[in-house]
């Protein structure tokens, strides 16, 4: 289906959950985990603009986390959710915590949120994406074979998921293709680039998880310290052996974090 121009399904239900994905990928990367929520929860899954589903259609504007979360707010209000639990991975899980501050959301799950990072960090991390993104452009017509090599969609697939090989070779092409093809990578990446957090002031922040893999490639050094100093009183968990995706390797750990929020208020106390 398809509403204020963003792609989306829904399973499940229950208590709703808008669930969104990071540059480069689409709603599809949260298939690991969906089968897992969907006996608790109704489950609303979103293409953000330029991927998936979903058409660029930004008018040439800056296309950054404000716009975003602007657009995922009136799919809110399209949809008739005043405020569900959100989780996201990466740049959707900046957009959840941005609509946290908004008062859009009763609880956030935020896998590998981006704008925690300095501004070498962020440098590091336009640098990988965008050439990650040319070797997948360049080596297109090669893809369907090379991903049938477990070397191939181990060196290619390391730097986002800490257990490429969990993905079939299926799965890396569809991610590869997805990764390759989406307008929302080029259009995205130059202001998402400009977004820091901030204070979080205004934010419930005892409603608030945020959980970083142990083996998270893309987001180093220190985000997550600077996460737990801007958010103190929210959840901070680590996801052992998890990478930047720890929707794929860790499809338990990340359902019981989401199943916990929707429960209430998780401890505050982080591990």
């Amino acid at each position: 289906m398809t509403t204020g121009q963003l792609a989306f399904e829904r399973r499940g239900e229950g208590p709703p959950v808008v669930l969104l994905h990071g540059i480069g990928h689409d709603r599809h990367g949260w298939d690991p985990v969906t089968d897992r929520l969907t006996p608790h929860h109704e489950l609303v899954l979103a293409d953000l603009p330029g991927h998936g589903g979903s058409p660029l259609s930004h008018g040439g504007g800056p296309l950054g986390v404000i716009e975003l979360t602007d657009r995922v707010e009136r799919l809110l209000d399209e949809l008739h959710l005043d405020s569900p639990l959100i989780a996201g991975n990466s740049l959707g899980g900046a957009i959840a915590l941005e609509l946290a501050r908004r008062g859009r959301a009763r609880g956030v799950v935020a896998l590998a949120p981006i704008g925690f990072w300095s501004r070498l960090e962020v440098a590091y991390v336009v640098a990988a994406l965008r050439g990650s993104r040319g070797l997948a452009r360049l080596l297109a017509p090669l893809l369907p074979a090379l991903v049938r090599r477990s070397v191939v969609r181990a060196t290619t697939m390391g730097l986002y998921f800490a257990h490429p090989l969990r993905l079939s070779a299926d799965e890396t092409l569809r991610t590869v293709r997805a990764f390759a093809d989406a307008p929302g990578v080029r259009a995205i990446l130059p202001y998402s680039r400009r977004y820091f957090f901030g204070s979080g002031r205004g934010i419930d922040q005892e409603a608030i998880t945020i959980a970083w893999g142990t083996r998270d490639l893309l987001l180093i050094g220190g985000q997550a310290r600077r996460a737990r100093r801007l958010l103190p009183a929210a959840r901070h968990v680590r996801l052992a052996g998890s990478g930047h995706v720890p929707m794929s390797d860790d499809p338990a750990g990340v359902a019981g974090l989401i199943l916990a929020q929707g429960r209430g208020k998780p401890s505050g106390r982080s591990s």
